[in-house]
């Protein structure tokens, strides 16, 4: 059984702090999850698919980004977005020095968000994930988070819950065309942004669902 561990590695600012889950065999690729808004790397929903993929061989670092670093509660500022990019650049590189094959980044809305933002900009792993991407402010389809898309030149599979309300499974699908590179979408029927995560509340099946998937695409 995989087991997981405290992370810390601060010999970069902002530092990466968070937890390392070691596969008793590992295929030497690694996978970085990170959270929402409104999350930390205790997420439920993290931990869940940690615990899949290091079960797989992957070596998985769930990491809190910098503001949660700063303040345990409340949403991030937008002039803390450039310095949340920079802790994801600094997971990487970290993660790096224990896994030897490929790499791959995934976020949780808020962070899947800045995730793709940071690879639009340098191609920096070898795939990524976006579990509840947030397309748009609930309420408001109009604001649409799609600027930095065209410069995506990356594989990316999504994941969203069919009742998410920052994006419809139609907007995700006219989103998604926008990337220059190889896409795909997994919807979870019935989800909303939380995709059954919320709470103690957990989709047992979902896990094993995303990593059958993430398989299937990435390989």
């Amino acid at each position: 059984m995989e087991s997981a561990e405290r992370f810390s590695d601060t010999s970069s600012d902002p530092p990466v702090h968070g937890f390392l889950h070691r596969p008793e065999s590992s295929s030497g690729d690694g996978l970085i999850l990170t959270h929402g808004a409104g999350g930390n790397a205790h997420s439920g929903l993290l931990h869940a698919l940690a615990e899949a993929f290091a079960g797989s061989g992957l070596i998985v670092l769930r990491c809190d980004l910098p503001f949660r670093q700063l303040r345990h509660f409340g949403p991030p500022r937008p002039a803390e977005a450039a310095r949340d990019r920079q802790g994801l650049r600094n997971a990487i590189s970290a993660i790096r020095k224990i896994a030897n094959g490929r790499v791959f980044l995934g976020g949780q809305s808020y962070g899947g968000r800045q995730a793709s933002m940071l690879l639009a900009e340098e191609k920096l792993v070898d795939g990524l994930l976006l579990l509840s991407y947030p397309l748009h402010p609930p309420g408001h389809p109009e604001k649409l988070r799609i600027q930095h898309l065209p410069n995506l030149h990356l594989s990316t599979l999504f994941l969203q819950g069919t009742r998410d309300p920052f994006g419809t499974i139609e907007e995700i699908e006219s989103a998604r065309k926008l990337i220059p590179a190889k896409t795909s979408l997994l919807p979870v029927e019935g989800a909303g942004h939380d995709l059954g995560f919320k709470g103690k509340a957990k989709r047992e099946e979902l896990p094993g669902v995303v990593l059958a998937r993430f398989g299937e695409f990435f390989n």
